[in-house]
């Protein structure tokens, strides 16, 4: 495994004519809008580029990739992972390709190095920043499209610039954005003004069943697929939920544990400056950043509630 600079990322990506790229599993809007930028950057300098097909993309996202993926990557492609920490975070599907990724581009400061090389920069607030600061140095021209796939990327991973990772550089990568879209309006009303009554309904049913503990400043929820299921939100719905918590005063770490379909248990956990959201995800095998980690138990609800929320209470005593 070796780590490269932004420059030799940018002649690594000059030097091969045809890639496929991947991202992670529960796509988000970094891994997603990063895939599709970087794809449009590579086309329009010349390259066969493409996306494999996520199978776990939702239609709140699936937009980004239209017109820009192949149902599984070929022989001889040269792949590419963005915004993958650890290879556990690939859909099952794209398993087989773990040992020819190629390049791993990420901002994941816990992450895994599991790829010959690797460009990942944690300080970094979004795997989009990084794949702007490539295109500049590629010299590419960014057009419309590849800039409000990497504005999304952006504005996502940064909860629309209110989170602790935004620096100077995210407002810059961002402006260059605005410069060259007509639609960032439209983008943030889509991403972040817009909910659906399934979702608000979650949202009620988690202040009625969430609990408050530590000094106070702890607050964890527990939520079944039944109740899911009954209220009738799908991924788009519980896009972020984990940040719901987070966002009541006085809080300064949440999680959010959802029932997966095959009985696993996703944990998401957010965290103000000050505390360390990874510390505690890393306990179970996941990772992340300071303020957003999350992990995956296979064990029931009820025992991983309980080994979640003795771990939040090791690490914020």
């Amino acid at each position: 495994m070796k780590t490269i600079t932004r420059n030799e990322t940018a002649e690594f990506l000059r030097a091969h004519d045809n890639y496929a790229i991947l991202t992670h599993r529960n796509p988000d809007g970094d891994t997603l809008g990063s895939a599709a930028a970087l794809c449009r950057i590579l086309r329009s300098l010349g390259k066969n580029a493409h996306i494999v097909e996520n199978p776990e993309i939702t239609p709140r996202f699936a937009w980004l990739h239209e017109g820009l993926t192949i149902p599984a990557a070929e022989e001889g492609q040269c792949i590419i992972s963005v915004d993958v920490a650890a290879p556990k975070m690939l859909p099952e599907a794209f398993a087989p390709y773990q040992e020819r990724i190629a390049l791993r581009i990420d901002h994941h400061g816990s992450a895994t190095s599991f790829t010959p090389l690797e460009l990942v920069d944690s300080t970094a607030a979004a795997c989009a920043e990084i794949i702007y600061d490539l295109a500049v140095l590629l010299g590419a021209q960014l057009e419309e499209a590849a800039a409000d796939a990497l504005y999304v990327g952006i504005s996502t991973d940064t909860g629309c610039f209110r989170f602790a990772n935004t620096d100077s550089h995210t407002f810059t990568a961002a402006a260059a954005c605005a410069a060259k879209s007509s639609h960032i309006f439209t983008l943030n009303q889509q991403l972040f003004d817009t909910n659906s009554l399934e979702k608000l309904q979650l949202q009620s049913w988690i202040v009625e069943h969430m609990e408050i503990f530590g000094k106070g400043d702890l607050a964890i929820v527990a939520i079944p697929a039944a109740v899911e299921t009954a209220i009738g939100v799908n991924e788009d719905d519980t896009n972020n939920i984990a940040s719901f918590l987070r966002s009541i005063a006085g809080i300064a770490m949440a999680a959010t544990l959802r029932e997966g379909k095959n009985g696993d248990v996703k944990i998401s956990i957010r965290a103000v400056p000050g505390r360390d959201a990874s510390l505690v995800a890393a306990k179970f095998g996941g990772g992340g950043h300071k303020g957003a980690a999350g992990c995956t138990l296979s064990v029931p609800m009820e025992e991983a509630l309980k080994a979640v929320r003795e771990a939040m209470l090791l690490e914020n005593p």
